[in-house]
């Protein structure tokens, strides 16, 4: 009640003051306020509206925004944003967006819908990649499955990269920083025809990097980095009615994975680690890997988007194809050096591991946009998904030679043979209609309704050989199918009194399909004595209520939002980890989630800026198969963020001017597992640049973490911890043609 309570009176007084903020800063020689928040256009309902107008919970970071920040991947603006985190583990392809309390896990659906240049990602192994050449993120909070289809459950993330333009154009990015690390970026753009029909733009990234955590074992750095990924636009537009936008995109991805820490209470006992007590915040324990391992991903992308321009409104085809290939290698359990290792004193041999992804998509989408004129605008549309994956995970006896990658067969001979061995290739069909109309009531009420169907039909073929199948009643070549399907309706009324003040609220709903754990895990688990995890996992359908506001100033200088809301989640993940044959699994648990943000943004001065952001997140298990955990914290949630933000500008002489930026982000108590047996205590983070900019070139110098944060991104059940980066720092020279 408490809480209630000051949320509401929260809510008066940010009404208030958005909407009687005096004017602030100085005047033009008009009178004018030159210091005026700029106007942001969003497309988060697939329209082209105001952010202020738009009824639902969204950041957005503009190409300037991008820019200031230096945000270089997803995780740095995801960081900007209240009750959201990205925790990265594992491997390249796993990083986990949570939002709101919907988490993700190993080898699941995402819980977030990821659009780049409009085209839906259907893989979230590729999620996590540079970003450069961007112009516009959006992240949109909550289920936002009515607009944009299964598994945007917990939200959507919009990327634009910028368009090719009609005058020729480019830019170099040179980087260079600590742990060996230099990069370059460059683009290019312009037309490619005489009339300007026909434009191009290219891209590409390069960043090399020596590491930044020690594996003392080894004596060298535990994470080492190359990444290379190019881009190319072609924009065709050979009249007002027509446009075909084809994008090309790949990335080469060579790093290490599976540097994990299980700390013991006595080192030199290799069972201590069997009694230590779990502890999500153990920093002290070094990386002792004595296996080096490797990690390499390859995601190539070919998305083609055409616009017809029509009388009833503008249809849209959208084709998109995908191809990711990850492979991963290293110590297994329990991620020390041979002669440490439990298994070396239970066996007499160590293990090591390697998981294997390939996936194929290709997915269709029809869209019918009405016209803006009147009072009812719709849209209506139809989707399609085909997926082809093959994953297999397996452990190696430790030769003493290094380690394999083991791809679609188990080793059967030479050394490191395989020890355990699962496999399983997947044929997925999903598809979905889907309508949206917008009705204006009157000049200051709106209604929205939205509706989509989805329905996704999984094939899953056991592709591990029967000596390798840990349950005796399966079989290889055995055929599991499964479909899954859901109605996604969202009705949301808005209500403007004012111009500057935006009143909203309503109800959603959000669905993510199901799966397949690998062949015969059920049975491991059930010898482990754990619950919940069975050789298929259910979908995730969450129901949302959430209201809201959003205001500004007369003035602009200041604006500020509120929303409060609360889920009720059927089916949410949690992993588990079977040391017995190296799976990751997943089971599900339902929830009830509440809590809301807070944001302010305010201008005083032309050249300063500052920007807070507040979010909280309670989260309770209300129901799972292991009844004992109900009342308890949902795994990988944050009670609560902070975002702090302030950026100066000053100019110096002719068109040379300073820059200077901080952002702060303070992460709550966070809870990793639904047994709740540890949480990781609030992490504070400061990221920092400070540099000379003109109109075409800047120099700046940049810092992450730069109190040099020890802590840990993940803890998973079992004991591991994953390390987080420490402090980073370097320089950035960017020359513009």
């Amino acid at each position: 009640m408490r809480t209630r309570t000051a949320l509401i009176g929260l809510a008066g007084l940010t009404a208030g003051m958005m909407i009687n903020a005096p004017v602030a800063g100085a005047a033009d020689g008009d009178g004018a306020v030159a210091d005026s928040l700029d106007e942001i256009v969003v497309t988060a309902r697939r329209r082209d509206e105001s952010f202020r107008d738009v009824p639902m919970t969204v950041n957005v970071f503009t190409a300037q925004a991008i820019e200031a920040a230096g945000i270089r991947r997803p995780a740095d603006f995801i960081a900007q944003v209240p009750n959201m985190q990205l925790v990265e583990t594992q491997n390249a392809g796993n990083a986990f967006v949570v939002v709101r309390g919907i988490s993700q896990a190993r080898n699941s659906e995402p819980s977030v819908a990821v659009l780049v240049d409009g085209v839906l990602e259907t893989n979230p192994a590729e999620f996590n990649k540079a970003l450069f050449d961007i112009e516009h993120i959006e992240v949109l909070k909550g289920p936002q499955g009515a607009i944009y289809g299964r598994n945007a459950i917990g939200g959507a993330i919009i990327i634009d990269t910028r368009a090719p333009t009609n005058d020729f154009e480019g830019q170099v990015r040179l980087t260079a920083g600590n742990g060996s690390t230099y990069g370059v970026q460059g683009a290019a753009s312009g037309p490619l025809s005489d009339d300007g029909a026909l434009k191009f733009r290219a891209s590409i990234n390069y960043l090399d990097t020596g590491g930044f955590l020690d594996n003392v074992y080894l004596n060298r750095k535990a994470d080492p980095m190359r990444d290379l990924s190019g881009r190319v636009r072609l924009l065709w537009q050979p009249s007002d009615a027509f446009s075909a936008d084809l994008r090309l995109s790949a990335s080469s991805l060579d790093t290490r994975a599976l540097y994990f820490v299980i700390p013991r209470d006595d080192e030199s006992n290799p069972f201590a680690s069997f009694t230590t007590a779990a502890n999500a915040n153990d920093v002290t324990t070094p990386i002792t890997l004595d296996n080096p391992g490797e990690n390499t991903r390859d995601v190539y992308n070919a998305a083609l988007k055409m616009d017809f321009a029509l009388n009833l409104g503008t249809l849209t085809s959208v084709t998109a194809l995908n191809s990711t290939r990850e492979v991963l290698t290293g110590d297994a359990y329990d991620f020390r050096p041979a002669a440490q290792s439990v298994f070396m004193a239970v066996r007499g041999t160590d293990l090591n591991q390697s998981q294997f992804l390939d996936l194929g998509s290709w997915s269709q989408e029809l869209r019918l946009t009405s016209n803006t004129q009147g009072r009812v605008s719709w849209i209506a549309g139809a989707y399609f998904v085909h997926t082809d994956r093959f994953i297999s995970t397996g452990n190696m006896l430790d030769t003493g030679a290094g380690v394999f990658a083991v791809y679609r067969q188990p080793r059967l001979t030479g050394p490191n043979p395989s020890d355990t061995f699962l496999a399983d290739a997947q044929n997925n069909n999903a598809w979905a209609l889907f309508g949206d109309v917008n009705l204006t009531l009157t000049e200051q009420w709106e209604l929205d309704l939205a509706l989509r169907y989805d329905q996704d039909r999984r094939e899953n073929i056991t592709k591990t050989p029967t000596a390798f199948l840990p349950d005796p009643s399966a079989r290889e070549g055995e055929v599991r199918r499964r479909t899954w399907d859901e109605w996604q309706p969202k009705a949301t009324l808005r209500y403007k009194p004012l111009d500057n003040l935006t009143v909203y609220g309503g109800w959603s709903r959000g669905f993510r399909s199901g799966g397949f754990n690998q062949t015969g895990v059920g049975a491991v688990a059930d010898a482990n004595a754990i619950a919940g995890v069975n050789d298929i996992f259910e979908a995730e359908v969450a129901d949302t209520w959430e209201v809201g506001l959003k205001a500004q100033s007369a003035s602009g200088a200041v604006s500020g939002s509120l929303s409060l809301f609360q889920t009720d989640s059927r089916n949410g993940y949690f992993f588990v980890f079977l040391a017995a044959n190296s799976t990751q699994n997943l089971g599900n648990f339902d929830s009830r989630l509440k809590g809301g943000e807070v944001e302010l943004r305010w201008r005083p001065l032309n050249q300063l800026e500052f920007n807070a952001g507040w979010g909280f997140t309670n989260s309770r298990i209300t129901a799972m198969e292991d009844a004992s955990v109900i009342g308890n914290n949902a795994p990988l949630v944050t009670d609560n963020t902070l975002n702090l933000g302030a950026q100066f500008t000053q100019p110096l002489s002719g068109d040379l001017g300073l820059l200077l930026r901080a952002d702060f982000q303070r992460l709550g108590r966070t809870w990793w597992e639904p047994y709740n047996l540890t949480s990781r205590d609030p992490v504070s983070l400061l990221d920092a640049r400070l540099g000379l900019t003109a109109d075409n070139w800047s120099l700046v110098a940049w810092a992450r973490n730069l109190t040099d944060e020890k802590y840990n991104a993940e803890y998973s059940p079992g004991g591991f911890l994953f390390r987080a980066l420490p402090r980073r720092y370097g320089l950035e020279f960017n020359y513009r043609f």
